[in-house]
């Protein structure tokens, strides 16, 4: 187990691991060459330009203003400070609620209620003006324009190229003021508002839960733990100095479990207060973002799936997966004769070959032109002739049709209502959004759907119980004395012991006084020998801090890298039709893994470790005992993954240090265009299915130990704190120089909006979280002698239960449907022609001739004239066609 030394050694590894990352970040993100990797969403919304194309030669990869590296972490403050109505119209609900979940329960109301308020517009205006220099408006438009999205132009550069078409040739690697400015960046429009304050006040979930618990654990309950003195009168108890500061340290049957029996109660209705705060504003944030959020298709249209057969119908969904494969091979062949035909332009004397074997790397020698022309010449028939083959076939029709409604009111009705009086047929659901149809899995029948689950929930099943083994190896780095102190498993030990027992008994002394004897000899070497045998035992020290205090945390966390995928494929084969829905339902497996595995396993495995001695030599009745004092002290093992995950973790991701290394990879050797250099920039997005199941981890180990441990707490603060300034700046920072590095609004490119619809999931996980905690508290009252407070503990999960169900009836019914009286509010729209407007909003994208762009709403195209949308860069996005686009129905 891990002493005090152990973590403070794992503590300033990972605050060392942080810094550097940070500071690595702050230099990386103000040079040229990284500007594709740091501004990606703003290249693939066709309003940035490449820097490296003008200037001198070095300025082109390096960064000369040494003004600019002066200030290189005012990110930080500048990050705190900012207040959050100026942060307005890009990142989306679902990105805003995310945040909640960091900083759950920050009064949110007046951010919503001056949303719309006038004399607001007018002050940022003010303060927008402020901040520029002389003639930075000359030309820029109405700044308050709150219907459009904010896009930042340095305002110098803004007066010198006078017009937003300029703006590809700004070299963006220069410090200076930044300002907002009218731009369209697709649907996220409008949604700031609700996104940011949301997005941002979210991180204090936590903080509001976690630092009033901790006030009130270490100013009551670490007292009470530290002055009970039992771990030492216990015999063959592994145990560090840590461990005297929690539960494990009072006497059984002492009077002092009644304060952690009373903090328990606080602790659950604090959290409970806070839950029901938060969820009751996030309804109403879904209620207004609902009813103000542009037109969209989905608002629309029901999904209907597994319709009858009837041949007098006419279904819109194709399976067309062939016909996918053969588009994207002909994109990727346009995409070889685009750069031959480059390399041909630049060197005209030399016309380029190409062989024809695997990957060109055998074969005949061929004219590339040529070659590639005739390929896809010839897969153009073969697409031509699928595509026919495809709309013609009775068998290509699946039973699955998106049905689009003149009126909100009519979408609402049919999707939230039985059409059949067989339940199995006519099944209806809202659509979602088109660009987050996940096309492959339409054509599943619905018995089929219920086959898939169930093999999935085996192989569930089968998957938690493989992954025991990589967490028992983690629990044997982190209880390394435990296995020591057992000589059944050191021969060498047990062999030695035996021999002294022996001659002990031959010269009739006590094994004691023999072990003096020895160490009086032992005395008698050279200062020498003595001088490196401290050595020796100091440089064991160190490694033994080493691996207790960091490598168990490390283990875990590369165990648990490649689960998010294995899960994510399985929620696939399951069959959901959307990726908001798919992401859900991962966010669920991983959520139940981290709970079994990462948790409970770490627990049992742990405790089974560290007291393997005591285990075996030990009567079974005494066991529950030990286990009881244990369990508690596993608290140091999770404050090591605490500090890895959440400390170094939290300070990698902002470097993004994959994405730079594969992007400077790719446009060394693999990009050959335009396109492929668009398609290098990976901007990821906010993955729910890996990050919030990881939240809900440090959610579960706050309750659980802040009764039984209450040292963990403060390292969960740290992690949620500095989570807070991370996100914040990721998601909002476009105020002054910071606008250069927020992660959501230059990095992120959101793959679809659901609308918080994911926080009745993270709620319930949270509910999860107190009641294990109440049942371990529960469990552990029992073996420390205290019946009577076990007792009087037994109401706590039942409040909980009945607290969680008054929620679900109070809020759940806001996020599962679409309230008519809002349909009808705004069923009339004149100007509207709706069957233009949802013809081809749902059409499979190789029938669009192209990907599947996100359909704009008539009000985003009215509201936001200024700047069109490059087409290109759209298509070079990753999620706006690679996530669908190659898996067709």
């Amino acid at each position: 187990m891990a002493s005090i030394q152990d973590i403070t050694v794992g503590a300033a590894v990972n605050i060392l691991s942080a810094v550097v990352f940070l500071v690595a970040f702050a230099i990386l993100r103000l040079q040229p060459i990284n500007d594709r990797v740091y501004f990606p969403k703003w290249y693939l919304k066709g309003i940035r330009g490449s820097p490296t194309r003008s200037g001198a030669f070095v300025s082109k990869f390096i960064n000369l203003d040494c003004r600019t590296y002066i200030k290189f972490l005012n990110w930080m403050p500048a990050a705190l400070r900012m207040p959050e109505l100026e942060l307005i119209d890009h990142a989306g609900l679902d990105s805003a609620v995310y945040i909640r979940i960091y900083l759950l329960g920050r009064e949110i109301e007046r951010g919503i209620g001056t949303w719309y308020n006038p004399a607001y517009v007018h002050s940022l205006c003010k303060v927008c003006l402020t901040c520029s220099r002389k003639g930075c408006l000359q030309r820029g438009g109405p700044l308050c324009s709150f219907s459009s999205s904010l896009a930042f132009l340095p305002p110098t550069e803004l007066s010198e190229k006078g017009s937003l078409e300029s703006m590809n040739n700004v070299d963006h690697s220069r410090g200076g003021k930044w300002l907002a400015y009218p731009a369209v960046l697709g649907q996220d429009a409008k949604l700031f508002s609700y996104a940011i304050t949301d997005h941002l006040t979210g991180i204090l979930c936590s903080l509001k839960i976690f630092v009033p618990i901790a006030a009130l654990a270490f100013g009551v309950l670490v007292p009470v733990n530290w002055t009970g003195k039992t771990l030492e009168t216990i015999k063959d108890i592994t145990f560090s100095n840590i461990d005297k500061l929690s539960i494990s340290n009072v006497p059984p049957g002492s009077k002092r479990f009644w304060a952690h029996l009373v903090m328990a109660y606080v602790f659950t209705f604090w959290t409970c207060y806070i839950l029901y705060k938060e969820y009751r504003i996030i309804a109403n944030m879904r209620l207004r973002f609902l009813a103000s959020e542009n037109r969209r298709p989905d608002q629309f249209t029901v999904l209907v799936r597994n319709v009858p057969p009837d041949p007098e119908n006419l279904l819109i969904v194709y399976n067309a997966n062939k016909l996918a494969k053969l588009v994207e091979k002909k994109k990727s062949l346009q995409n070889w004769l685009i750069y031959y035909q480059n390399k041909y332009e630049r060197k005209p004397d030399k016309k380029p070959t190409t062989k024809t074997g695997f990957w060109g790397l055998w074969g005949q020698k061929v004219d590339s032109i040529d070659y590639y022309t005739a390929e896809i010449e010839k897969l153009s028939e073969e697409e031509v002739a699928e595509r026919e083959r495809v709309i013609s076939d009775p068998n290509a029709i699946v039973p699955a049709a998106f049905v689009s409604f003149k009126t909100r009111w009519g979408a609402a009705v049919c999707a939230q209502t039985q059409q059949s009086s067989n339940p199995t047929i006519w099944l209806t659901e809202w659509a979602p959004e088109p660009h987050a149809v996940y096309w492959n899995n339409l054509a599943i029948p619905y018995v089929a759907l219920t086959i898939r689950r169930l093999l999935m929930a085996v192989g569930l099943f089968f998957l938690t119980f493989f992954f025991m083994i990589p967490i028992a190896f983690v629990q044997t780095l982190a209880n390394i004395e435990g296995i020591e102190k057992d000589q059944s498993v050191n021969p060498e030990k047990k062999r030695k012991n035996e021999v002294e027992e022996v001659t002990a008994r031959e010269l009739r002394i006590p094994p004691k006084s023999l072990a003096a004897c020895v160490y009086a000899l032992n005395r008698t070497t050279t200062d020498s020998s003595c001088y490196e045998k401290r050595v020796k035992s100091l440089y064991r020290k160190v490694v033994k801090s080493f691996i207790q205090g960091f490598l168990p945390g490390i283990a875990l966390k590369i165990f648990l890298i490649v689960l998010p995928t294995i899960l994510m494929t399985m929620s696939k084969i399951e069959g959901f039709t959307s990726l908001s829905t798919l992401e859900r339902r991962s966010a669920g497996k991983y959520h139940l893994f981290l709970l079994v595995i990462a948790f409970l396993g770490n627990i049992i495995a742990g405790t089974a470790l560290q007291q393997l001695h005591t285990f075996l030599n030990q009567s079974p009745t005494e066991i529950p005992k030990t286990i009881g004092v244990s369990i508690p002290m596993k608290a140091t093992f999770f404050i090591t993954y605490i500090m890895v995950d959440g400390w170094a973790g939290i300070a990698a991701e902002i470097v993004r240090l994959v994405p730079l290394v594969m992007f400077h990879i790719k446009n060394t050797f693999l990009v050959k265009t335009d396109r492929d250099r668009e398609q290098a920039m990976d901007p990821g997005s906010l993955n729910f299915y890996t990050s919030e199941p990881r939240i809900q981890l440090y959610f579960l180990l706050g309750l659980v130990y802040s009764v039984v441990t209450p040292i963990l707490l403060p390292f969960i603060i740290v992690f949620f704190a500095f989570a807070y300034m991370v996100f914040r700046h990721q998601t909002c920072n476009f105020y002054n120089e910071i606008a250069s590095c927020c992660k959501i609004i230059n990095v992120y490119d959101q793959k679809y909006e659901s609308g918080a619809a994911f926080w009745p999931d993270v709620h319930r996980r949270i509910i999860i979280g107190l009641i294990i905690s109440q049942l371990l508290l529960l469990g552990l009252m029992s073996t420390k002698g205290a019946e009577q407070s076990t007792l009087v503990l037994i109401a706590l999960p039942v409040l909980t239960i009945w607290f969680h169900r008054l929620c679900k009836g109070r809020f759940e019914s806001v996020f599962v449907k679409y309230p008519l009286q809002d349909t009808l509010e705004r069923a009339t729209e004149p100007h509207l022609n709706l069957k233009a407007y949802l013809q081809d909003a749902y059409i499979h994208p190789v029938f669009k001739g192209g990907e599947l762009e996100r359909p704009a709403a008539i009000d985003e195209e009215e509201n936001n004239p200024l700047v069109a949308t490059r087409r290109s860069s759209q298509r070079g996005s990753k999620y706006g066609s690679g996530e669908n686009s190659d898996i067709g129905v």
